[in-house]
């Protein structure tokens, strides 16, 4: 009996993941044509993965479309009992929240991606709600925390993909202004983010490292016109002393 290379699994699992990241990105329903142009796959390898995705829960089959199945929530509950950062990073979140008022969120990087993964509301919630789980660019708010400690060649591609972009407030990026931007969150150890994902919030971001790792990113956010100029030195020290804290929880 003919079995597979295990470099013919191996692209096999690659087509899969990549199907199923097109699942999870859109916010609608895709037809398999949809499916496979993002995926960039022929359509009738793409019919097959979906055939096994929809067999095992990953993916659903609507009048309209593909999307992701019900398997992917019990895959992010796992992760949300299991991982550790997120447990020991809730406390330090309530305080934070406590402390600033504003929305305390824990994010981890996924790929050129970050992810909510906790979230504590403060007495000034924001006018939007955020999901657990929710996929978010790196390369605005909170993810300049995670983008900014990439490895080069990750960098690069980063800032290759995403400039140039306008932010939400109308002002427009280059390639060398997002490089440098990351480079100060970098040096400082945190990100200050004015209007650019969202109108009229603004948002504090540290980087939480353990020795050389980068665990995730601890972040407040809140309405524009809540934390004056005066409070932002205030609200940046209280950020980076979450990340301090987290980070010393963890193993």
């Amino acid at each position: 009996m003919a079995t597979s290379s295990p470099a013919s699994a191996m692209r096999s699992l690659d087509r899969a993941f990549d199907v199923l990241g097109v699942l999870e990105d859109t916010r609608q329903p895709l037809r398999l044509s949809d499916v496979a142009r993002r995926a960039d796959l022929h359509v009738a390898t793409t019919q097959r993965i979906l055939n096994v995705l929809i067999e095992r829960g990953y993916a659903a089959k609507e009048e309209t479309g593909y999307v992701a199945g019900p398997a992917a929530v019990a895959t992010a509950h796992a992760f949300l009992v299991n991982n550790r950062l997120s447990q020991v990073a809730l406390p330090v979140l309530q305080e934070l929240a406590a402390t600033t008022d504003l929305t305390a969120s824990l994010y981890v990087r996924v790929a050129l991606s970050r992810v909510l993964i906790a979230r504590v509301q403060g007495r000034n919630p924001l006018r939007y709600q955020l999901p657990i789980g929710e996929k978010l660019p790196l390369h605005l708010g909170a993810g300049k925390a995670l983008a900014a400690w990439l490895p080069d060649t990750e960098l690069r591609t980063l800032i290759d993909q995403s400039t140039p972009f306008t932010r939400i407030s109308g002002e427009h990026v280059t390639a060398d202004a997002l490089a440098a931007d990351l480079r100060h969150v970098k040096e400082t150890g945190y990100a200050l983010s004015l209007s650019e994902r969202v109108l009229n919030v603004t948002a504090v971001s540290a980087t939480i490292r353990h020795g050389e790792d980068v665990l995730g990113a601890v972040g407040i956010s809140g309405p524009g016109d809540e934390p004056t100029d005066d409070d932002h030195a205030r609200l940046i020290s209280e950020v980076r002393r979450a990340a301090d804290a987290i980070a010393a929880r963890c193993p």
